[in-house]
């Protein structure tokens, strides 16, 4: 037992750490952002947190499209089908293009009308349309990097993916601060500045993938998969897709709500949320490393109809994450002096900002549980519908309606709203952890294209 038991925690962390380490420089983008544009002002640190909520839903279809992916995709390979995944590689692409293209027309064309969304403030909007009609540029080539990032993962190319994705992200940074402030002979753009660094760094991510595609065996990318229809595929890709895009629609849906509410109640508001938001991402990346992980091993075991395996590693999942979030709770508190000093806020901002991250603290803790439950361990055996009828009841049929009531019919003090927004996650981990141990989840979902889905549960 002992020796299963170190097994499966050298196998998670060979997957995890190199997710992790994506999630960190990823987070890193978004604190250098914070950091380089509160040197620019504070109108420009609120608009481009506002305006990067476009990318935010956008990341929600994404992340819809590859949960479904890895979903189906790490069975197959746990089954050793390479041409199922091409096929589903193919599929994954053509419908995130798809989205990719709108929301690119939507940016170029009305960037102004998104903004008006966010805030009323005349300042933050002009900023914040400046901001997305250069960085929409940047969603059709993540239409594409994501998707094949997605597979690379799902076949335990994990560390090759985390070095694209973090060679990319850190080049992000780099370039953020030569067009911020004008180093190497540049002007300084400013707001303009940090789209333009975030679509030249896309473009170099598209470019290594596509490069990496054609030399590395494994994962081919073959334009003929693109453009063939399978109807069997597709129609598996849409079953345990579509719950999964629904449920990230639905959260993440709501998350945008949480900003417009926020928005509404002002700069200052807006300002300690983006900082508070860096900080609570930090404090749970080894956590969404987990769940990542989690999701890719047992659904890898439970394409080998390694049934009581993956049960007994789901728990293993469960203790680890509850760890790493008690942990991230605690750093989060211990690094509250060093986060109030990130950036030049107001007075106003500051007392809302330390707030925040005591909320944050707590918060933390189901969030990491909920995401390994219901991204990780639920979703690698296809179990997709709960995740999205749990976030629709509680997002929308509580927290929201809390939300929107104690902001602007009770009018509760700032800091109060807040705290009622972030209830959701302990409001509905008692049924999600109830969800658990019926065990529903487990089970192979592959077909043998012979028509038939094994489909077989424990």
């Amino acid at each position: 037992m002992r020796n299963a038991t170190r097994a499966f925690y050298r196998s998670l962390f060979v997957l995890v750490l190199p997710i992790a380490l994506q999630n960190l420089i990823t987070t890193l983008v978004s604190s250098a952002d914070v950091v380089m544009l509160g040197y620019v002002s504070q109108t420009a640190l609120s608009a481009v947190s506002l305006a990067n909520q476009v990318q935010f839903v956008l990341n929600l279809f994404f992340m819809g499209l590859t949960l479904g992916t890895t979903m189906l995709t790490a069975q197959y390979w746990g089954r050793g089908d390479r041409e199922a995944i091409g096929r589903l590689l193919g599929i994954a692409i053509r419908l995130s293009m798809a989205v990719a293209v709108l929301f690119f027309l939507a940016t170029t064309f009305f960037p102004r009308e998104l903004m008006g969304i966010f805030t009323p403030d005349e300042a933050m909007r002009e900023a914040g349309a400046v901001y997305l009609q250069i960085v929409g540029v940047s969603y059709l080539m993540m239409g594409l990097s994501q998707m094949v990032l997605c597979v690379m993962k799902s076949v335990e190319r994990v560390k090759k993916s985390t070095v694209i994705s973090s060679v990319s992200l850190l080049l992000n940074i780099l370039l953020n601060a030569v067009f911020i402030f004008g180093l190497l002979g540049m002007p300084k753009l400013g707001v303009a500045g940090v789209a333009l660094a975030t679509t030249l760094s896309r473009l170099v991510e598209l470019v290594w993938c596509l490069f990496d595609s054609q030399r590395n065996r494994v994962l081919p990318i073959k334009f003929s998969l693109l453009l063939k229809h399978d109807s069997v595929l597709f129609r598996d890709f849409m079953r345990y897709s579509l719950p999964v895009l629904g449920n990230e629609i639905v959260w993440g849906g709501a998350y945008v709500m949480y900003s417009v509410i926020m928005g509404h109640l002002g700069s200052d508001m807006v300002a300690a949320h983006s900082v508070a938001t860096v900080a609570r991402n930090l404090g749970i990346i080894l956590c969404t490393g987990i769940a990542s992980g989690g999701a890719i091993l047992l659904g890898k075991k439970l394409g080998e109809m390694r049934m009581e395996e993956a049960s007994v590693d789901a728990a293993r999942l469960l203790r680890t994450t509850l760890f790493f979030g008690f942990l991230g709770a605690v750093l989060i508190i211990a690094a509250r002096p060093l986060i109030m000093n990130m950036v030049e806020l107001t007075d106003t901002a500051y007392a809302y900002l330390d707030g925040m991250l005591w909320i944050n603290a707590y918060y933390l803790i189901g969030k990491a549980l909920n995401t390994t439950l219901i991204c990780g361990i639920f979703c690698a055996g296809g179990d997709s519908k709960f995740g999205f009828i749990m976030d629709a009841v509680v997002m929308w049929g509580i927290a929201l309606p809390l939300g929107f009531l104690s902001a602007f019919v009770l009018k509760l003090p700032v800091m109060t709203v807040y705290f009622v927004i972030c209830l959701d996650e302990f409001i509905k981990l008692p049924a999600v952890l109830l969800h658990y141990r019926r065990r529903r989840w487990l089970a192979n979902i592959t077909r043998d294209f012979s028509g038939q889905v094994n489909c077989e549960e424990a």
